[in-house]
């Protein structure tokens, strides 16, 4: 495996709105994003430039980690938050410990299967343990299947949390989460 894995610079925004776009156009998106394509394209130079910034490398409270192919395009990310006790999260629920919320994976459909996934969460999982965190938790669509194999092969397991999706009557998401080793 010939990639660079790291986190990127704030000044790297076109290249998280283009990798973004593109996570966004898999046939996975509509379960795997609570966004779409053409709410991503409308959004600002601006707004890219802050997300950009607030997940880039030297950043407390978020880490946007990205595989660099040997050609230079980015060919997969994800994203880990850091929730503090005491707040909520963006469903609604009380955080009751410092913990790591990994969201926005993504991997080119070209260049899956090849363990690079794994990498890119062996990144992410590092940076939330060296920031002090008792968990990382992830959420995942009920019917994503792809997605929870993957993370319980790297060891996440169901909480039991279900969070209902406002405005899709019906559809949920589950909570998977990773106790620190």
């Amino acid at each position: 495996m010939n990639y660079v894995i790291r986190s990127i610079r704030a000044d790297e925004w076109p290249a998280v709105k283009e990798l973004r776009l593109a996570a966004l156009q898999d046939p996975v998106a509509p379960i795997a994003f609570l966004e779409t394509y053409e709410e991503a394209l409308a959004r600002s130079d601006s707004f890219w430039m802050e997300r950009a910034a607030g997940g880039s490398q030297g950043a407390e409270g978020a880490q946007q980690i990205i595989a660099e192919a040997p050609d230079g395009r980015w060919v997969g990310t994800l994203t880990v938050l850091i929730e503090q006790p005491g707040t909520t999260d963006w469903a609604g629920h009380p955080v009751e410990r410092k913990q790591g919320h990994v969201v926005g994976v993504f991997v080119r459909p070209e260049e899956r299967g090849g363990g690079l996934t794994e990498v890119l969460f062996d990144a992410g999982l590092e940076w939330a343990w060296g920031r002090g965190v008792e968990q990382v938790r992830l959420i995942v669509h009920e019917e994503n299947g792809r997605a929870q194999r993957f993370y319980r092969r790297v060891g996440f397991v169901p909480s039991g949390l279900v969070v209902p999706l406002s405005g899709k009557p019906g559809e949920k998401e589950l909570e998977f989460v990773l106790q620190r080793p």
